[in-house]
């Protein structure tokens, strides 16, 4: 607030990665649609390690239901984070991770 208010601005230079993670989990329902801002660099592997810091719930989602790992949608094409892992995010990249859903 301070530095807003006297016009200093944070300069530690950060992308913005947007992540949605919905549907039945484990135990739980997500509904999380966020851009969240990490440091140019920042792999998949890392966003994953750092998502309790960010409040994300992407690594409890994945711990929770662990076959998602395999169909994590990156920009829209399927990307297993095992494989994946040291991709690095770029700024405006979209991470989806739905749950599937049966019904009848």
């Amino acid at each position: 607030m301070l530095r807003r208010l006297f016009g200093r601005k944070d300069s530690t230079p950060t992308i913005g990665v947007h992540v949605l993670i919905r549907g039945r989990i484990g135990e739980g329902w997500y509904d999380i649609d966020e851009t969240v801002r990490v440091a140019p660099g920042t792999t998949l592997a890392q966003l994953v390690a750092d998502s309790d810091r960010l409040k994300l719930p992407l690594d409890a989602a994945l711990r929770d239901s662990p076959h998602l790992a395999h169909t994590l949608m990156w920009n829209g094409e399927r990307c297993p984070v095992a494989e994946h892992g040291n991709r690095i995010l770029t700024d405006g990249d979209e991470l989806f991770l739905l749950a599937p859903l049966a019904g009848g």
